[in-house]
């Protein structure tokens, strides 16, 4: 069991920075839990920070405002729950894009892939929930999105949105029913999901690549370490949600220039880009707006994630995984499509500031939104076709250097008086100056 947790590459460090966060995530939540009250009950706000005494708040703000300024070391405990969900996402989408460069999703690793699939929109529900529940005013601008995308399904959006927010926006218990799932339901899942992939890790292995350097046994400990102090120094010296800045919620304001957290910068940008389509169907009006944008375009890719390996098994007619990672570069379209993939959702995200470009650069967000709706598309294209072209380069390249040996920078001169650069074959270190010997790695 203990040679199961020996790391010989560097990118096999992404699940470890996703465990600790988590980790870290569980310690400082369960520590806010004693001083939050997850309440909508108005009460007039009587601390310490005074530009907002004698406000009408309620126990949720009110509770969260206590902690950060009033309770010692309450501050730090709640920027680095924040900081530590942060990472966790980018963790998690980090491991998803090594596991899928490498092929570490083939049988009999598929398992342990779902359970990374399913741990990105659980890490990414987990944020958003938290993000709402201080109950400030980027809060309530995150609830009116809620709203939004819970009336934009058929049929059952008004229902939702009955048992979510009652019969008046925002109403009374959103607060505390969403404090539970956050608190308690999705954690649950994820410790649950956690700790199959590590039995499944016990049972089936890491997986290495050929050419790795030797394990190293103390890398967790290190990992565990390093993650720990990286969250304590940007809890302590980077601000985030700094809730006395913003103010109690409002059912009838937002604050200007609001922003979500990183992970769903996508789906901002998404739903700035979609035309105001809305189509109507027995009666039912459709807002295509925010239903393809914040519902189909996540549901289809978090389904091409899940199938995708085995869509590949049946093309590739039951290929199996193996303890040995493939390069990225042995696989062109697969790692050009993950590329592809990448460059849309960046597009996606940058998008989502589509008003700053335009003041930045002097334009107007009609031309700017319509540059983003064009890029979306072509952008994907080039990476794919840039990365292939790069990636069958390299391939060459291997070749050559497997046929001809590595060029060493050493220059001999031959018995006719001419002169060439040493050779040595592929896989051999390459000797010192003045050493006619070479050894192999």
């Amino acid at each position: 069991m203990r040679r199961e947790f020996r790391f010989s590459h560097w990118s096999f460090m992404f699940a470890e920075i996703a465990l600790w966060s988590f980790g870290v995530l569980m310690v400082t939540g369960a520590i806010l839990m004693f001083f939050f009250d997850p309440s909508m009950a108005p009460v007039t706000y009587d601390g310490t920070y005074a530009p907002l005494r004698g406000t009408q708040v309620s126990r949720a703000f009110d509770s969260t405002m206590h902690l950060s300024l009033e309770v010692r070391g309450g501050l730090l405990i709640r920027q680095m729950h924040h900081w530590a969900a942060l990472v966790f996402v980018a963790a998690v989408a980090l491991q998803l894009l090594r596991m899928f460069a490498t092929a570490a999703y083939r049988r009999p690793r598929t398992a342990q892939w779902l359970i990374w699939v399913a741990l990105l929109p659980l890490g990414m529900a987990a944020g958003e929930t938290g993000h709402i529940l201080p109950d400030d005013m980027l809060s309530g601008g995150s609830l009116w999105l809620i709203k939004s995308v819970l009336q934009s399904l058929p049929l059952v959006g008004s229902y939702g949105v009955m048992l979510l927010f009652g019969t008046d926006f925002p109403g009374q218990s959103v607060i505390t029913t969403l404090y539970w799932g956050h608190a308690l339901v999705i954690p649950a899942v994820m410790a649950a999901l956690l700790a199959a992939r590590a039995w499944l890790v016990r049972r089936n292995g890491h997986t290495h690549f050929t050419d790795a350097a030797p394990a190293r046994p103390g890398a967790r400990p290190l990992m565990a370490v390093a993650t720990l102090g990286m969250l304590i120094v940007l809890g302590f010296a980077f601000q985030v949600a700094p809730i006395w800045l913003y103010g109690p919620a409002r059912p009838t304001q937002i604050s200007a220039g609001s922003v979500p957290d990183w992970y769903m910068g996508f789906l901002d940008g998404a739903l700035r880009l979609m035309p105001g389509w809305e189509v109507t169907l027995g009666g039912y009006t459709l807002s295509l707006a925010v239903l393809v944008p914040v519902i189909v375009l996540p549901g289809i890719f978090f389904t091409v994630l899940a199938l995708y390996p085995l869509a590949e098994r049946r093309l590739l007619k039951g290929r199996g995984a193996s303890a040995t990672l493939e390069r990225p570069r042995q696989a062109p379209v697969r790692t050009a499509i993950a590329v592809a993939g990448v460059a849309f959702y960046g597009l996606l995200w940058a998008s989502a500031a589509n008003d700053q470009f335009a003041h930045q650069f002097q334009l107007t967000v009609e031309t700017v939104t319509i540059f983003f709706r064009y890029a979306v598309v072509i952008g994907p294209v080039v990476a794919f076709l840039v990365t292939r072209w790069i990636c069958l380069g390299l391939q060459s390249a291997d070749r050559h250097e497997a046929e001809h040996g590595v060029e060493t920078g050493v220059i001999v001169r031959s018995p006719d008086g001419g002169f060439h650069e040493r050779l040595v074959p592929a896989g051999h270190a390459i000797a010192p100056r003045g050493n006619d010997q070479t050894s192999e790695e």
